[in-house]
């Protein structure tokens, strides 16, 4: 299993222990949430996850 560093949440976070964190790997992405880190997290792969950022900034999960 491929080693995730650089954890880090959005710098939009209010760091009121309800954020997510995203780590890097050269083949995935993970996200965990903050509030339970040891609990696991799940995994794209970065063209999934380019594909979100990019719905994020078109405003295509906005409600």
């Amino acid at each position: 299993m491929e080693y995730l560093t650089g954890w880090r949440t959005s710098t939009r976070s209010t760091h009121q222990g309800q954020c997510v964190e995203v780590g890097f790997g050269a083949a995935r992405i993970g996200v965990r949430d903050t509030k339970d880190r040891p609990g696991g997290y799940f995994v794209v792969d970065p063209a999934r996850w380019a594909d979100f950022l990019g719905g994020l900034k078109r405003g295509t999960f906005d409600r």
